[in-house]
């Protein structure tokens, strides 16, 4: 059995390297540490197939400083003590740990006195942003740097230089079966040699044309996983893309998301910014995602995306307020920043009150004329009326005809002031 190509073709040093100029350019950070032979601890974050692992690997070897390579998913704690007894017989030891977010925090911890004495270098590979997956104490022992997703040239010039010094048996390719390769495998350079290895093993003839590319490639590089941060980015276009109203942006992130069939959180998303951003300017918009979102679990996908793709319209095209939302939040705000006692007459058993002093709940006609806030909240306004559709004009109208009336916490008053009309 071969190498893989993409393993095969992995840079040996920051010459090889493709795209990343930022990083192993001219005067460039990883530039300047190979020219003056001083490495520093590193995270390397970005998306899939941009060339994590290769930088540090390239790293290691162009500085010929001795290494060892850790995998945050398949090895374990046993082995990374391996690599710490290892530094006692060789400092410093560069350490790469590929998806270092998969690391538990017990491991991280576990690094940070060898790095915190020089013993280790670590250089960290992630496709989650470090500021969520990794500890802060690790962090603040490592520079971050991130690796920007590849250009459809940058994958070209992978595939070019495959073609020319890393196939086993003499192939060519069409022009436009290049591009198409560069355009199916969005920026990851790991998947296009991939396929291309497959090509070059599939194809009858040793020219591969676009129709092989069609047949063996049917697909574009779209897959993610949904514990990634690249599927949380989709999750957040998608739901902003509602709110700004742009219908065309919201089905293709929709469309986006169920690759990872994660029926789950795009139901919780469609449900946010119904009641968040359409709220009282649609109400009967928001019953209705409750309805599609019902449908889309009971068919499952690929199905699902009909009702979800429906209300998504619905709800994009519908007019925006966030009045109930921001209404909550000034509530919510209020309540943690302020002390404040309940009046008494609103309590469920009232203490020390006279009878003429407590609630009536035959008076519904004074309902309106009593003081529901704290006495000292008792003018705080939450809600503050959006009009942007017919709905919220009417509670608005409403909202300004009970404003009219004065709201007062002397109940026995009130009842002196407004007979019953039963008596």
């Amino acid at each position: 059995m071969k190498q893989p190509l993409a393993f095969k073709l992995r840079p040996k040093n920051l010459d090889e390297i493709i795209g990343q100029q930022h990083l192993v350019g001219p005067n460039r950070i990883l530039r300047k540490c190979v020219e003056k032979n001083q490495l520093f601890s590193m995270i390397f974050y970005g998306p899939s197939g941009t060339g994590k692992t290769t930088l540090a690997i390239a790293l290691a070897q162009q500085l010929n400083i001795p290494h060892r390579f850790f995998n945050a998913t398949i090895n374990n704690k046993k082995d990374l003590e391996a690599i710490f007894f290892e530094t006692k017989l060789s400092k410093p030891l560069i350490v790469i740990i590929d998806e270092i977010h998969r690391l538990n925090k017990d491991k991280q911890d576990l690094l940070l006195p060898y790095l915190e004495d020089g013993s280790i270098l670590l250089l960290g590979a992630t496709t989650s942003n470090p500021f969520h997956s990794i500890n802060p104490a690790l962090r603040s022992r490592a520079i971050l740097l991130e690796v920007k997703p590849l250009s459809k040239d940058d994958v070209i010039q992978a595939i070019k230089r495959a073609l020319k010094i890393g196939l086993d048996h003499p192939h060519q390719i069409e022009p436009q079966a290049i591009q198409q390769i560069a355009n199916y495998s969005n920026g990851d350079i790991r998947y296009a040699l991939n396929m291309l290895d497959v090509l070059t093993v599939a194809c009858q003839n040793q020219i591969i044309t676009t129709k092989d590319v069609e047949t063996y490639m049917p697909k574009i590089n779209v897959a993610f996983d949904a514990s990634e941060d690249g599927y949380y980015n989709a999750l957040s276009a998608f739901q902003k893309s509602i709110r700004g109203s742009d219908v065309n942006a919201a089905l293709f992130y929709l469309a986006y998301l169920a690759l990872a069939n994660d029926l789950e959180s795009i139901e919780r998303r469609l449900l946010v910014t119904a009641y968040e951003d359409i709220g009282l300017a649609n109400p009967a918009c928001v019953a209705r995602t409750i309805n599609a979102i019902d449908t889309a679990k009971r068919v499952g996908f690929p199905e699902a995306l009909i009702p979800l793709g429906l209300q998504v319209i619905d709800l994009a095209l519908s007019p925006k307020s966030r009045s109930a939302h921001d209404a909550i939040k000034k509530a919510y705000a209020t309540v943690e920043s302020t002390s404040f006692h309940i009046p008494e007459y609103l309590k469920l058993t009232p203490v020390g009150l006279k009878e003429n002093e407590t609630y009536d709940y035959s008076r519904s006609d004074l309902w309106h004329h009593i003081q529901y806030l704290p006495n000292n909240l008792k003018d705080k306004i939450f809600y503050q009326p959006l009009p942007s559709s017919n709905y919220e004009k009417q509670l608005l109208n409403n909202y300004q005809q009970l404003q009219k009336h004065y709201r007062s916490n002397q109940l026995s008053k009130l009842y002196q002031e407004h007979k019953s009309p039963r008596k």
